[in-house]
């Protein structure tokens, strides 16, 4: 029985996430625009015609229409259908990793805040900005979050989980503070745009103080990497800037689901558990 009941909240998140990332799509083209991610409802960019029903179908839309706006004949990007399947693939993960071990409510803010990330990420990589809109928005769902916690879990009060969310946003948004200004200071040059501060308090806020400072590890790790690899292929000529964002949001995701295992296997390794 328990197993039917995970393949169905399975099926229903992989729907949701379907749906959820119809919706991101819009965010990330509307918000750096100044657009009203509302109104007017979906429509072709280039003709501005309203999409109909059937063409906003997650996933299957895109392939109805061939790729292509079905009055102007546009192309439309592959990238629409790819955000809506990941989408679809990250509500799928916090299913079938969490399963029935979390309440529900848990589960939708796993979901919420991994859309949070991809939507940052994605604006991030189109423009090299991080709106406060999603960032403070994120940091108010966070708050919303650690409540939730508290009421589902018999042993922490509401304060207890909302002190450490707060340490955790507090600490993301210091450390990388120092981190852009020893950039500054080293580099002679902006190695870090003032969002990515923002990004770490929103994170913080949810992941807490331990796994805020395993995500900012992560993203250093990842981010060093390829930004090494994109210079040797480039032949180490000048490159363009890497946005940071997409790294932190990849250590973010990475620390929700296997955070609490990486820690307290390390503490286990120093006997200091």
């Amino acid at each position: 029985m328990l197993f039917i009941e995970s393949l169905l909240i399975q099926a229903l998140a992989i729907t949701i996430g379907a749906c959820i990332g119809s919706f991101l799509n819009v965010v990330i083209y509307r918000i750096p625009a100044g657009l009203s991610i509302l109104y007017p409802p979906s429509r072709c960019p280039h003709c501005l015609r309203q999409l109909a029903p059937r063409d906003n179908i997650p996933v299957i839309g895109w392939f109805l229409i061939k790729g292509k706006c079905r009055y102007c004949h546009t192309p439309v990007s592959w990238r629409y259908p790819a955000i809506e399947a990941f989408t679809a693939f990250l509500f799928w993960c916090v299913a079938a990793y969490f399963g029935t071990s979390q309440p529900i409510l848990v589960l939708c803010f796993y979901a919420l805040f991994l859309s949070w990330l991809l939507a940052l990420a994605m604006i991030d990589i189109d423009t090299m900005t991080l709106p406060n809109s999603l960032t403070q928005s994120g940091l108010v769902l966070g708050i919303l979050y650690q409540g939730s916690l508290a009421m589902t879990s018999s042993d922490s009060s509401i304060a207890k989980m909302l002190i450490g969310g707060i340490g955790g946003a507090v600490l993301g948004i210091w450390l990388l503070d120092i981190m852009r200004i020893a950039g500054r200071i080293f580099l002679q040059k902006e190695a870090m745009g003032g969002g990515d501060p923002k990004l770490a308090a929103m994170m913080g806020m949810w992941l807490g103080w331990q796994n805020i400072l395993l995500t900012i590890l992560l993203a250093s790790a990842i981010g060093t990497a390829i930004g090494a690899i994109a210079m040797i292929c480039s032949n180490h000529q000048k490159q363009q800037p890497i946005p940071f964002g997409p790294f932190l949001a990849l250590g973010g995701g990475l620390s929700l689901f296997f955070g609490n295992p990486i820690i307290s296997t390390y503490l286990k390794w120093f006997g200091l558990s």
